[in-house]
């Protein structure tokens, strides 16, 4: 039998080159299309709510999903409030359970989902078309007549308790942690990301119930449904729901300055053995001249799988596994920030070699077949990622969170075509400023520490050690 095996491996690898030349070759790449938004219509209720409705695909289905301006920005220093009072929507509302909720959510095929994040508190479900007009009156009970049952409280505090110290457990969020304090300062709701166990534990059933009551209302809200539906019958059912949703406040407007670079803050995991980075410029914001260049830019750079610090640090030095870099958004704020965890001993050489590429994008303009390679990959990507209903709900209300024009998303694609190299030269140079960073390490400072000092780039920045939270 092993015989056999070997003689049928053998034949096998040798037969490999002879079936390699019988495929043909692939078809060349063809050129992105544009992104075409459908026909959409947008109007405001009485009571100041904003409504959008996106006629959009094939399958009998609708994303129906609420997005009230009351998310972590607006807590104070009540941090992680907003993601009590999140959870404590689903406990019941209107006179019905947190099972009546989810057995009638899944009556109409789908499941309610509510989360907190920086900017808003988001209500969704997504459904089969017949039920969207149910889906519309199920989120209204959720998000304006809450039970917030007193008797829930202890257990919904205890899980998020477990869920922040698993969180602090991990270095990213202590480097994440630390991040926000350092660019945004300790007073800032955006420098506030963690709180304390003891913290969490004090929040009492007023609190949510103050919370809900205060920052929760109509002027605060966006209801988006994409999808298949019957148009007529969605807006009755939501003049019913919501028609009558109190004001309240208008969405807060929350400056968000950042520290000046430069600086290194470090966070000492003795004996780790893996360093993780945060590297941070500030960057332009969304919809501003330089938006798209940025964005094209840092995909070159480090967004895009094949961009070239993955392809250093990861396919070529083997430093580390999934290295990523992003601009951040939100409403007047951009943040540029780069991320990796790599091994410990090699963390000087690693960020090394991503100073080297980021003056390699400022000095040298990309080859024309890279730089249209990472363009089309952008175009497509677009497109992909917009191809449900809920992805484009999700673009859509981030576009309108971020006061981006309504033909932002059809001009985005010929704008990232139109990003030439010498555009991604000038943008490097202004987004990545080395003598303004802002870099946080999360390690074993003493094996860390030493190969950092030894960074010329690092030569004259100050070093702070920090603990989180």
């Amino acid at each position: 039998m092993r015989r056999t095996l070997i003689a049928l491996s053998l034949a096998l690898a040798a037969a490999m080159p002879a079936l390699a030349q019988d495929f043909p070759p692939p078809p060349p790449v063809g050129e992105p299309k544009p992104f075409k938004l459908p026909a959409t219509e947008t109007f405001t209720l009485a009571n100041g709510m904003q409504v959008t409705l996106v006629p959009y695909g094939i399958a009998p289905k609708a994303m129906v999903s609420l997005r009230v301006r009351a998310g972590n920005a607006v807590e104070g220093e009540q941090t992680w409030l907003a993601d009590l009072t999140a959870e404590m929507l689903k406990e019941g509302a209107a006179g019905r359970s947190s099972a009546d909720l989810a057995t009638a959510a899944a009556g109409m095929g789908g499941e309610l989902g509510v989360g907190a994040g920086t900017q808003t508190t988001q209500i969704s479900i997504n459904v089969l078309s017949e039920h969207a007009p149910e889906a519309v009156a199920l989120i209204g009970d959720v998000a304006i007549r809450p039970t917030l049952p007193p008797g829930e409280l202890a257990r919904i505090k205890a899980n998020l308790a477990r869920q922040l110290s698993v969180a602090l457990s991990q270095p990213g969020t202590l480097a994440d942690a630390a991040l926000a304090r350092t660019i945004y300062g300790p007073n800032h709701p955006y420098g506030r990301t963690i709180p304390s166990q003891a913290q969490l534990a004090a929040y009492t059933i007023d609190d949510v119930k103050r919370f809900h009551a205060g920052q929760f209302g109509a002027k605060r809200a966006h209801l988006y449904i994409a999808g298949r539906f019957d148009a007529a019958a969605v807006k009755a059912a939501i003049t019913k729901a919501f028609g009558g949703w109190a004001a309240g406040p208008a969405p807060l407007a929350l400056a968000a300055p950042h520290q000046p670079g430069p600086r290194v803050v470090l966070i000492d995991r003795p004996d780790a053995p893996q360093t993780t980075l945060r590297l941070a410029f500030d960057a332009s914001l969304a919809g501003s001249e330089a938006d798209i260049p940025q964005r094209v830019t840092n995909e070159l750079l480090g967004g895009a799988f094949s961009s070239r610090i993955t392809t250093n640090i990861r396919e070529t030095k083997g430093y580390t596994y999934s290295p990523n870099s992003a601009v951040a958004f939100g409403p007047g704020d951009a943040l540029w920030t780069f991320d990796a965890d790599v091994t410990t001993n090699v963390t000087g050489a690693a960020l090394t070699e991503v100073f080297k590429e980021i003056r390699r994008m400022q000095s040298e303009p990309a080859p024309i077949e890279e730089s249209k390679g990472i363009r089309t990959y952008m175009a497509g990507l677009f497109a992909i990622s917009n191809s449900t209903s809920s992805a484009l709900a999700n673009t859509l209300a981030t576009r309108d969170l971020l006061g981006l024009p309504g033909d932002w998303t059809d001009r985005y694609v010929p704008a990232v075509l139109a990003v030439e190299p010498a555009a991604m030269m000038a943008s490097a140079k202004a987004s990545y400023p080395l003598d303004k960073l802002t870099l946080i390490v999360v390690g074993d400072l003493k094996t860390v520490e030493p190969q950092l000092k030894a960074l010329p780039e690092l030569a004259n920045v100050p070093f702070q050690r920090v603990t989180v939270p």
